[in-house]
């Protein structure tokens, strides 16, 4: 069940540093996934034992939040044991991040995180921790593409007239904030496209939804659970999707990619530990979240909210966070954010 405490509880029934490059993410990531295990061999054959906590970077009620509640649940289902989804809000997720390290690496704190704590915030403000060096990759959960949406009202029905019409005058786009995926994604095309833009940045995705209706902007990259059901509703139009491949729920929707080769910043949601975690318990920890992913239950919840679940090993969490880093560095790049000194 889940109940509210000092965090949610999901409870069984009863019975990433500045010029990182891809090649140093991916060999530091499985670098510090063989270098757990230490002389624990022999722990993480109990684990867990008592309550585990799940630290989500981003308020409740988000597609963050919503993936950690459904993994936890199931995790909780699976293993007879607690988990306490703890939502630490701030800094872009670096106090999460901070919170994960300063506790013991046990395997009882576990932190849920996104893209934009180990590809993004490393580059651009100072934090207190390495994604290299601090953290060992788990396994992503799910994955949800950032979709091109545009008001109804637009004329425009593909990407190409989109930016026939952008070019015809300047416009405004938005997103959940600076520095988060919806704006390098809005930067990454605008510089593709080659428009000129204004960028307008919200607290969050769903004032920045509400500004796309209203006309105060003209275009948002935002999560499939925002824009989706304005689109059914006829308020939105979507035109493309920021993944490699179109979504099984729009297959009608080309990728960004079709028109700006290699266009793709996924929204990926995920599991990582201490680097200093024993490795059997990053290993059963794994093979529990790719089960959990696989489950026909969990697959249809996060198929209505157009997040395609994954379910990595810990080797192609790592492979992946290193192959997307030259996009995020070139959206970083195109979004004119000043590197941290």
């Amino acid at each position: 069940m889940l109940r509210s405490s000092k965090g949610s509880v999901a409870t069984a029934p009863k019975g990433f540093g500045e010029g990182i490059s891809a090649a140093s993410v991916f060999v530091g990531l499985v670098f510090a996934v063989a270098a757990s295990a230490g002389s624990a061999a022999a722990q993480g054959t109990d684990w867990p034992s008592r309550a585990v906590s799940v630290v989500v970077p981003f308020a409740a009620g988000g597609n963050t939040d919503i993936m950690a509640r459904l993994a936890s649940q199931k995790l909780a289902e699976d293993m007879k044991q607690t988990f306490v989804v703890e939502n630490r809000v701030g800094a872009g997720g670096a106090i999460a991040a901070n919170h994960v390290l300063q506790a013991p690496a046990d395997g009882y704190t576990l932190f849920f995180a996104a893209a934009p704590q180990v590809a993004v915030l490393p580059k651009v403000q100072k934090v207190n921790y390495d994604p290299i060096k601090d953290f060992t990759a788990v396994s992503i959960f799910g994955t949800g593409p950032f979709m091109l949406a545009i008001s109804s009202a637009i004329p425009a029905k593909t990407i190409r007239e989109f930016v026939t019409y952008a070019k015809s005058k300047k416009i405004n786009y938005g997103s959940g904030g600076t520095g988060s995926v919806s704006h390098l994604s809005g930067a990454l095309f605008v510089a593709r496209a080659g428009l000129d833009t204004v960028h307008i940045p919200f607290r969050g995705g769903a004032p920045a939804m509400t500004a796309l209706l209203g006309g105060q902007v003209e275009m948002y990259f935002g999560n499939a659970a925002d824009i989706i059901p304005y689109v059914e509703s006829g308020n939105a139009r979507v035109l493309g999707v920021a993944a490699d491949k179109r979504m099984s729920q729009l297959p009608n929707v080309p990728t960004v990619s079709e028109f700006y080769p290699n266009f793709s910043l996924s929204a990926w949601n995920g599991f990582l530990v201490s680097s200093k975690t024993p490795k059997p318990i990053v290993d059963k920890l794994a093979r529990q979240v790719i089960a959990a992913a696989k489950d026909p239950g969990v697959v249809a919840q996060l198929s209505r909210l157009g997040i395609e679940p994954n379910g990595t090993t810990p080797e192609q969490t790592a492979a992946q966070i290193a192959r997307e880093q030259p996009q995020f560095d070139a959206a970083i790049e195109a979004a004119g954010i000043k590197l941290k000194p």
